[in-house]
């Protein structure tokens, strides 16, 4: 399991531990006889980061779109918030390894787009590609089509079409991939940063930001972590929690 005791500051005065926002029970993912996740059992808990490793094939990408709600288990259960994927898509985020951009768009035009298919949101940046796109550092008034960008710049982009949905979950799937090393320190920061960021109450509870991302570079996401883990051939061979991971 995943889930993390919190440490107390007296025998009187306990910190009560995150509670969960992903939770996987013996979660398996089957195409035909090929066996893409096998029996999953996992706890992420609310307001932590964690870093899933593993070489190309391990089941890292399965494990974040099944975590989305974009597939669902041949086996076992996920739930997030303690329902299903599909019934919290509005509190989660998704950015896949593809940008999934418009390459002859203006990165306003891409995120006014997308602006239009989600719902309104809770912080300023929702529903506000200009927002958005300060808040990761790019000029909103630059009329490049995004087809013109740096590797770095487009992920900066993609990165501010999820962030205006304003998650509480957000999915990253090798958001480092093809960054050189200024771009990727670029993107640790803006991730802590969007960690800190307020969440208005949900079901009379305040709210907190959780990551979940995918990388074979640990070195990268090593500052952001709060719990590691790593995978091979579709399961969990290893899990390292940070001390104090739970706050």
């Amino acid at each position: 399991m995943m889930q993390t005791e919190a440490t107390t500051r007296s025998s009187a005065s306990p910190i009560a531990a995150p509670p969960p926002c992903v939770s996987l029970d013996s979660a398996s993912k089957l195409y035909g006889s090929f066996a893409a996740l096998r029996n999953i059992t996992a706890t992420i808990l609310a307001g932590t980061c964690t870093v899933i490793l593993g070489e190309n094939g391990a089941g890292k990408s399965t494990l974040l779109r099944l975590v989305a709600g974009l597939i669902t288990p041949t086996r076992g259960t996920v739930n997030i918030f303690g329902e299903r994927p599909h019934l919290q898509r509005s509190r989660i985020a998704y950015m896949s390894h593809a940008p999934m951009l418009y390459d002859e768009l203006t990165a306003m035009e891409n995120l006014t787009y997308f602006a239009s298919l989600h719902r309104e949101g809770r912080c300023a940046c929702v529903g506000s590609p200009e927002m958005a796109l300060r808040a990761v550092g790019l000029d909103p008034h630059l009329s490049r089509p995004v087809g013109q960008y740096s590797q770095g710049m487009r992920q900066r982009t993609s990165l501010a079409r999820v962030l205006q949905t304003d998650p509480e979950l957000l999915l990253l799937d090798e958001p480092f991939s093809n960054l050189d090393v200024g771009s990727a320190q670029h993107m640790i920061e803006l991730l802590t940063d969007f960690r800190t960021w307020p969440v208005s109450p949900a079901n009379g509870t305040a709210g907190t930001r959780t990551i979940m991302l995918t990388t074979h570079q640990a070195h990268l996401a090593a500052p952001l972590a709060d719990t590691t883990i790593t995978m091979r051939q579709g399961q969990i061979v290893s899990l390292d929690t940070a001390q104090g991971a739970a706050r």
